[in-house]
């Protein structure tokens, strides 16, 4: 899920940071220029981890700042196909899921990706907006539904990282872009709400 990716970077390094000590006012101003971007088939930059080397320091005619090229690593979340990721619900609607890590919340799951048989139930007051319910065994069975709720944990299985082309125009009224998309499944023994499998160890243990 995390990962140290070296990177070279060549940087000007403003005037209101020379108080500080090189290395700290570089990692200022590289936390600046690459916390909490996307770097395309790279990752979610989230943290600079070190400085390896340092080179240049030119001021350059004309500016009052000095430009260095820096050898750094970052710390990158990049999940891999298959992997099983902890999440919570975001939002619910006839489309799906959307899940959130906390620090990343484009990570989708579709209808063809839920347990089947699923059904949406919209909330009251909620415009498009409701829950998701596993009919577990059908909707004749006497079977236990199983909610999908935004209050607990859930599991999901990652299927897809997508880097999208940034777009030339928005149109109005689309959702704000998404430089990084992951798409996940819960249709499989072990994924959906962690309650579920709880509940279902409790059941087995009684039996």
């Amino acid at each position: 899920m995390f990962y140290l990716s070296l990177i070279e970077h060549t940087l000007r390094l403003p005037p209101h940071l020379l108080h500080l000590p090189l290395d700290e006012a570089l990692k200022t101003e590289l936390k600046t220029l690459f916390i909490d971007k996307v770097i395309a088939n790279l990752g979610l930059c989230i943290s600079v981890y070190d400085i390896r080397s340092i080179k240049g320091g030119f001021v350059f005619p004309g500016d009052g700042a000095s430009t260095y090229t820096v050898e750094f690593r970052l710390i990158v979340f990049r999940p891999f196909i298959g992997e099983i990721i902890v999440a919570k619900v975001k939002e619910s609607d006839a489309n799906g899921l959307r899940l959130s890590l906390g620090f990343f919340d484009d990570i989708y799951v579709p209808v063809d990706q839920l347990p089947i048989p699923s059904r949406f139930e919209v909330l009251p007051n909620m415009r498009n907006r409701g829950r998701w319910i596993w009919d577990y065994g059908g909707e004749q069975s006497d079977e236990q539904d199983f909610l999908i709720e935004e209050t607990n944990p859930i599991k999901f299985q990652v299927q897809n990282v997508i880097y999208p082309s940034i777009p030339l125009e928005q149109p109005e009224n689309t959702k704000p872009f998404a430089p990084m998309v992951i798409t996940g499944t819960v249709n499989n023994d072990g994924l959906g709400p962690v309650s579920w499998w709880e509940e279902a160890e409790i059941i087995e243990d009684k039996s």
